[in-house]
C-alpha cells in the first residue's frame, strides 16, 4: 500500500493587510488623497508624482508630502470614516477569497491587521471574514508591530511559524521587528522593485502563489 505523508505546514499563522494586498483600494485612494491634503494642510499629490512615490518608503512619503506628523491620528480617523463611505467603490482582489479558503481548509489561522476599522474590513471582506481567526485593526501608521505581537499571543504560535503578508515596505519593516517572515504582494501601492529592495522572505506575483508557499506539499 502506498502511503502518502503530507509536510508540516510551514506556516500556521498567516497575517495579512487589507488595503493593497486583499482590498483594491489604490485606485479610491488615488481620487481622496488631495481631498483629504487639503483639509489636514500637507502637499497634494500631481499624477506625475504616484510612480515615484509607489518607489518610497512611508517615512519618505510623508517627507515628501510634507504631512505634519501630530496630524496622522486624525488624518487615520476621517480616511477611515471615507472608506466606510465607499465600500461599494472598494471590491476585494479576484481570487482572494478561494486563496484564504483554501488556507483556513489546510489549517493555517488567518488574521487581519489593518489601519482600516474592524467594521469596515468585514464589510469588504463580506463573507471571507468568517474564514479569519484575529482581527486587530485600526492599526497607528507605524503601529503594525505592537498589532502583530498581540495576535501571535493569542494565536499560540511562535515568530518562527508566523508569516505576514502585506504590499508596502511598512510591512516588511514591521515583520523584521517582531522576527516572523513577510510576504510581499505585487499588486498592490507599493512598487514591486520597492519590495524586493527591502528583501522579503516570499514576493508574490499572483493570488495563487500565496496558496503554493503556505499550503504542505504532498
Amino acid at each position: 500500500m502506498v502511503r502518502f505523508h503530507t509536510s508540516p505546514l510551514p506556516y500556521s499563522l498567516a497575517i495579512f493587510d487589507l488595503d493593497g494586498t486583499l482590498a483594491d483600494s489604490f485606485p479610491w485612494f488615488l481620487r481622496t488623497i488631495n481631498d483629504v491634503a487639503d483639509r489636514f494642510g500637507f502637499r497634494r499629490v500631481a499624477d506625475e508624482d504616484v510612480e515615484a512615490l509607489r518607489h518610497a518608503s512611508t517615512r519618505e512619503i510623508l517627507s515628501r508630502l510634507e504631512v505634519p506628523l501630530w496630524k496622522l491620528p486624525a488624518i487615520a480617523r476621517h480616511a477611515r470614516r471615507l472608506k466606510a463611505e465607499a465600500t461599494a467603490e472598494i471590491s476585494l482582489f479576484a481570487g482572494v477569497e478561494p486563496m484564504l479558503r483554501t488556507l483556513a481548509e489546510s489549517g493555517v489561522q488567518l488574521a487581519l491587521v489593518t489601519s482600516d476599522s474592524e467594521a469596515n474590513a468585514r464589510q469588504k471582506l463580506g463573507d471571507a471574514a468568517a474564514l479569519f481567526a484575529h482581527f486587530d485593526c485600526a492599526a497607528p501608521l507605524f503601529g503594525k508591530p505592537a498589532k502583530f505581537r498581540c495576535v501571535i499571543r493569542r494565536a499560540g504560535v511562535v515568530p518562527a511559524r508566523v508569516i505576514a503578508i502585506g504590499d508596502e515596505v511598512r510591512d516588511i519593516e514591521a515583520s523584521r521587528t517582531v522576527g516572523i517572515a513577510c510576504g510581499a504582494v505585487c499588486w498592490g501601492y507599493a512598487a514591486p522593485a520597492a519590495l524586493r529592495a527591502h528583501g522579503p522572505e516570499h514576493v508574490f506575483e499572483r493570488m495563487d502563489e500565496i496558496v503554493r508557499a503556505l499550503r504542505p506539499a504532498r
